[in-house]
């Protein structure tokens, strides 16, 4: 599976979105997305062997983080989904803004 395929699944993508900034146990992307913790480890698992993410272990725990450098191939679609994300969230802000001066 191409690294395309693998940022395509919608899981997989937000777990890189929550390891991008800073390495996360499983436990805690599991209670972050809508997936078991065996779900997240199998996602992490072909993330991991794609070089997206890398582990580093902290006692008994693991800790991912999403590896820039190798995402760079894949840097305009995460740009554009991730602009979209953003537009989405300023639009919320702009209504909220909005019905409180309409208050």
């Amino acid at each position: 599976m191409d690294r395309f395929e693998l940022v395509a699944e919608p899981r997989r993508r937000e777990i890189l979105r929550l390891v991008w900034d800073g390495p996360l146990a499983v436990s805690e992307i599991a209670a972050r997305v809508p997936v078991t913790i065996g779900a997240v480890s199998q996602h992490l698992g072909k993330l991991h062997r794609a070089g997206l993410v890398s582990v580093t272990r902290d006692g008994r725990r693991r800790l991912y983080s999403a590896r820039r450098d190798s995402l760079a191939e894949l840097a305009p679609m995460l740009e554009a989904m991730w602009h979209a994300d953003i537009a989405r969230i300023a639009k919320k802000a702009e209504r909220a803004q909005r019905k409180r001066r309409g208050s």
